[in-house]
């Protein structure tokens, strides 16, 4: 039996061969394709990645360098604005008042100003005009006299009487005593006659002020007198109130606090060659330049021919200038309770003194406390033999 074998034609293999050519070149072309995709996918992710890491190494050095620029900035705008937005409110023009010359350079002035500030001052012109060519005495003579005349604070703080020591210049020496509590004892009773005077002074003015003001008629004389106290006092005329104010006793507590901060008890620059005890100020007078000044700076420390000018001028100062209106007004509302003067208090409303504000009223009390200064606010100043001549 034969089998019969029947041949596919030729052109039906070829057929299905090229479908399979074609099947796998599809195969081949959907593979580069799916090949190519993921390549472009991949490095389009590696770009984004990479774009959004530059993006943000950029935002971080942008946000760093505004932060930077922030810290720079700010304090230059905020000393500018100070200095020309703000001065009325931060800039410390308490010792302005002594803005003009002791040497007279400007007596020619005219203007109201100016000749207002020679009456405020002409009492402090004539005392610093006394004595020019003062002896400046040694520390160990000092001591030497303090100890011939019985002067020391321990008897005071128990007697409360003050020998009437007056010492034109602090000695030199002053800062080469190495023992804390005998150099502050020291200028201590430097100091301490000179604050006294200077209130007794200002007592007698105004005890003749209220005999003058209880009169119901008054002498060409008192007038006159009145007169003068007015200018002396940068009160208008007739403004009694604000003369009776203004014309008062410093806390001789108070003032030994504030000498011995603004000199370094004697020790300082402006103190030993200027018998600057209080830091005032002046841009056109005779002074001393602070080391530490800057450029622009035109101001200098009053300077002194006698440190008895220095404690008047300390004086005036709080008694006249605007800055302490409110230090006068505290003092005037003790005196109307009948209560004594209290340094501690008083000197809360000195935080305008000096730029450090409050931190400088910190340190007066601090020194008034640990010094045990209060003790001298009642002491008395015993006459000197001039002052008993003039009686006899």
């Amino acid at each position: 039996m034969k089998i019969k074998v029947v041949k596919k034609p030729k052109t039906k293999i070829i057929k299905k061969i090229k479908k399979k050519i074609k099947n796998s070149n599809q195969l081949e072309l959907i593979f580069k394709y799916n090949k190519n995709n993921n390549i472009k996918k991949h490095n389009k992710d590696l770009s984004f990645n990479y774009s959004n890491t530059v993006n943000s190494i950029s935002r971080i050095f942008l946000s760093s360098f505004a932060l930077i620029s922030f810290f720079y900035i700010m304090p230059l705008f905020i000393s500018f604005a100070e200095k020309n937005f703000y001065t009325k409110e931060f800039k410390n023009n308490s010792k302005i008042i002594l803005a003009y010359t002791l040497n007279k350079q400007n007596e020619n002035k005219e203007n109201t100003k100016s000749q207002s500030e020679e009456d405020l001052l002409f009492d402090i012109f004539s005392l610093n005009d006394l004595e020019s060519d003062t002896v400046r005495l040694s520390a160990s003579t000092i001591k030497q006299l303090f100890e011939d005349t019985d002067y020391n604070l321990k008897d005071i703080r128990k007697k409360k009487l003050v020998k009437p020591v007056a010492l034109t210049l602090l000695p030199q020496e002053i800062k080469m005593i190495e023992n804390t509590k005998k150099r502050k004892e020291f200028f201590i009773q430097i100091v301490l006659p000179l604050i006294i005077k200077e209130n007794n002074n200002i007592r007698i003015d105004r005890n003749n002020l209220f005999k003058i003001i209880n009169k119901s008629n008054n002498t060409n004389l008192e007038k006159q007198w009145l007169g003068k106290k007015y200018k002396q006092y940068g009160v208008v005329l007739g403004d009694l109130s604000s003369l009776k104010i203004r014309m008062d006793e410093i806390p001789v507590s108070l003032a030994i606090a504030q000498a011995a901060k603004e000199t370094g008890w004697g020790t300082s620059r402006f103190a030993q060659e200027g018998n600057a005890l209080f830091g005032q100020w002046t841009w056109s007078g005779e002074g001393l330049k602070p080391k530490e000044a800057k450029a622009g700076e035109g101001h200098k420390v009053m300077k002194f021919n006698v440190l008895q000018a220095s404690v008047r001028a300390y004086q005036r100062n709080l008694n006249t200038h605007s800055t302490y209106r409110d230090f006068r007004r505290a003092r005037a509302e003790l005196r109307d309770l009948g209560k004594p003067l209290d340094s501690l208090e008083l000197s809360k409303y000195l935080n305008k003194y000096a730029e450090t504000g409050n931190q400088y009223v910190e340190v007066l009390q601090k020194i008034i406390k640990q010094n045990k200064l209060k003790d001298f606010d009642d002491a008395k100043l015993l006459p000197s033999s001039g002052d008993l001549e003039s009686l006899i």
